[in-house]
């Protein structure tokens, strides 16, 4: 009777668990299905304003105008980009792609980055062309529109900071509509200044302002997307101060081949190499240094190999060499076949505390 109460107390943790766990994936799917309602809004409202646009822009000769068009066409294609790229993410992973395809959103943060800075390059040549040679612009036209513009982007701007920004992805089509968002307020003073001074290179002086924010927001673009492609800690992780903070713990006597990485955006992962005291509990170091990393660094995907440290002691266990015998140890080490080719510093404890 006791084991079949103890049996009904199993299965009941385990469908309390399956439930837990199949709420927390639905909790999931929400979001995600909430972020590309957003999404989709902002490129609604994006579409059918830019198609207007162009219309009024050539009918005004505005290359203010006509600059923000071609912007908008690039916040079209920025989100469109985006909801691919959160479609794809979403995949489960199978075959060859043992982390799924989540980094097709950091290819299209980088792909957002790299348009900005390209059509901040064109749109700085046209602007400076027309600074040496004004053509005639339709000020109450650029100025209108202008404020339309404005209207459509804040609403548009809003949509996607409603989205989870945290992601490299959506962050990239929010700048991409934010810069717009600032260059309809610059094309606005442009137009009123035309409209009421004749002073037609305003138009392009607003082009340049224009242009400087879009180098500001497509270099931070690709600095981000870079370091996640190019393995780097996560901004704001020193992996000396993770190594430090991790041979300190209890019977950790050194820490190599430390690497701390982003699979896409806020998901961090740590592989690390850990030697313990002889007689140390490998077990006891692993949890100890996972709850650290969880708690302290909020890094939850991690690969820790704990082991007993280098050179076979008396008592059948591994021992650590001194300092002074580091060559003969690294031949001793690739000898048993252990770390032969350490990858990054090494980190060792001071003495322990009794």
């Amino acid at each position: 009777m006791a084991g079949h109460d103890h049996e009904h107390e199993h299965d009941h943790r385990h469908d309390h668990r399956h439930e837990h766990s199949r709420g927390h994936s639905h909790s999931h799917a929400v979001a995600a299905d909430a972020d590309r309602k957003w999404l989709w809004s902002a490129l609604l409202l994006l579409l059918v304003f830019m198609a207007g646009e162009v219309v009024v822009g050539f009918a005004a000769q505005s290359l203010a105008l006509i600059s923000d068009a071609a912007h908008m066409l690039t916040d079209a294609a920025s989100i469109a980009l985006a909801l691919v790229a959160m479609r794809l993410a979403a995949r489960p992973a199978r075959g060859g792609y043992t982390y799924g395809l989540k980094r097709a959103e950091i290819l299209s943060a980088q792909a957002n980055g790299v348009t900005l800075l390209v059509l901040s390059a064109w749109l700085g040549y046209e602007a400076v062309t027309r600074l040496v040679s004004p053509p005639e612009v339709e000020g109450s036209l650029v100025l209108v529109t202008a404020l339309v513009g404005v209207v459509v982007n804040v609403a548009a701007t809003w949509c996607l900071s409603r989205a989870n920004r945290s992601s490299l992805n959506v962050e990239g089509a929010f700048q991409h509509v934010l810069t717009d968002l600032y260059a309809f307020v610059a094309t606005a003073v442009a137009g009123a200044v035309v409209l009421f001074t004749g002073f037609v290179r305003a138009d392009a002086i607003a082009s340049l302002v224009v242009v400087a924010l879009m180098l500001r927001a497509g270099t931070g673009l690709v600095r981000d997307s870079a370091r996640i492609f190019l393995e780097a800690a996560p901004a704001g992780v020193d992996p000396d101060a993770v190594a430090d903070r991790l041979v300190s713990a209890p019977q950790v006597e050194e820490v190599h081949d430390l690497h701390i990485w982003e699979i896409t955006s806020n998901e961090p992962a740590l592989s690390a190499h850990v030697l313990v005291t002889p007689g140390g509990d490998c077990h006891a170091v692993q949890r100890e240094l996972q709850r650290r990393l969880r708690e302290e660094y909020r890094i939850t995907h991690t690969t820790l190999q704990v082991d007993h440290v280098g050179g076979d002691g008396p008592d059948g266990l591994l021992q650590i060499a001194p300092d002074s015998a580091a060559a003969a140890a690294a031949d001793a080490d690739a000898a048993r076949g252990h770390c032969d080719d350490t990858h990054g510093p090494v980190h060792r404890a001071g003495p322990h505390p009794h």
